[in-house]
């Protein structure tokens, strides 16, 4: 993602069609391309970005849309760096490593306060200030994180927007609270609830996931190498079928000449990184027994399992199996 711009994944779709809106209107509404949530990485001007949300707003029709998307929010619809928060102990933990990796969505901030009576996560938009409905769902996220993470009713003890929607009585009823007037956009929840566990915990998904995030951080803040641009776009492109270097050029803004002899200076194929990427991911996906071989030859983008199989023995010499056996 460039500096200064937002992503917006194509994971949205599933959002919008939960909503029951129609990302077509969405995007005619805020003049954007109709083709753009059939590509598979789109970064936004600010002001792009704030035409999406207006439009959202006006093709729901809801008054309460924050609260409608934190009620209708799924897992599937998360981007990497949101889905790999899930992986957390706690909502603490979630807030710490999504403060980190927040850049990664757009220019945006997090302040997070863990303290002896709250836990207060704060966002500050380094840009032009957000529409009403961005600014209160970015707030609501954390609700819906916490709820699916912990499966509790967790309620927040206060939340402050600089323009709080009109009728309250939606909000009191799903929250307990109404949303407050205030000078920056902050939620808080009672330091039982920060510290409840996730039952989405997972320190080796998370494991998985942190040298991609960190490789696009260190994309955003100074550059990185082509090798690790393409690791990263693969752990995105690969669970959708897209592994070829059309996709991940189309994905790096590069065409696919560029992006081989890139490569080739920097002593690699993409090829040689695709065989690399998978079979890394493919290691580590054998250590779960709550994902089959099945499932793991779909995670890396190949249309059979016995694709996977063959390409795994000309890797190792084994087979997946055995690499299982011996890692029980």
């Amino acid at each position: 993602m460039a500096a200064g711009k937002y992503t917006l994944d194509p994971r949205i779709k599933i959002l919008l069609a939960d909503l029951g809106v129609s990302h077509a209107n969405v995007l005619r509404r805020a003049g954007l391309p109709g083709d753009l949530l059939s590509r598979p990485s789109v970064t936004l001007a600010s002001e792009e970005y704030h035409r999406f949300w207006d439009g959202l707003q006006a093709e729901s029709g809801d008054p309460a849309l924050p609260l409608r998307i934190a009620k209708v929010l799924t897992a599937e619809a998360f981007s990497p760096p949101i889905f790999a928060a899930l992986c957390s102990a706690d909502l603490n933990q979630a807030a710490r490593r999504l403060q980190t990796y927040k850049p990664l969505i757009g220019p945006m901030r997090l302040d997070v306060e863990v303290g002896d009576e709250a836990t207060t996560i704060a966002c500050r938009w380094l840009d032009d200030q957000p529409p009403p409905a961005f600014a209160l769902t970015e707030l609501l996220f954390w609700v819906a994180l916490a709820r699916i993470g912990t499966r509790n009713d967790v309620r927040p003890t206060a939340v402050f927007t600089t323009e709080p929607p009109a009728d309250q009585a939606p909000y009191i009823d799903s929250l307990g609270i109404p949303i407050e007037s205030g000078t920056r956009h902050a939620i808080t929840f009672a330091v039982a609830d920060a510290a409840r566990p996730f039952l989405t915990a997972s320190e080796a998904m998370w494991e998985q996931f942190e040298p991609s995030l960190r490789t696009r951080l260190a994309e955003v803040d100074s550059g990185a190498s082509t090798e690790d641009r393409v690791r990263a776009a693969l752990v995105e492109l690969l669970p959708a079928g897209q592994a070829s270097m059309r996709d991940v050029g189309r994905s790096l803004a590069m065409s696919t000449r560029t992006l081989q002899r890139r490569l080739g200076d920097e002593g690699t194929s993409y090829q040689t990184v695709l065989a690399s990427t998978r079979e890394a991911l493919a290691r580590h996906y054998l250590t779960s027994e709550t994902i089959s071989t099945g499932e793991i030859s779909f995670l890396l983008g190949y249309a059979d399992p016995s694709s996977f199989y063959r390409a795994f023995h000309d890797w190792t010499g084994l087979t997946p199996d055995r690499v299982r056996l011996g890692a029980a």
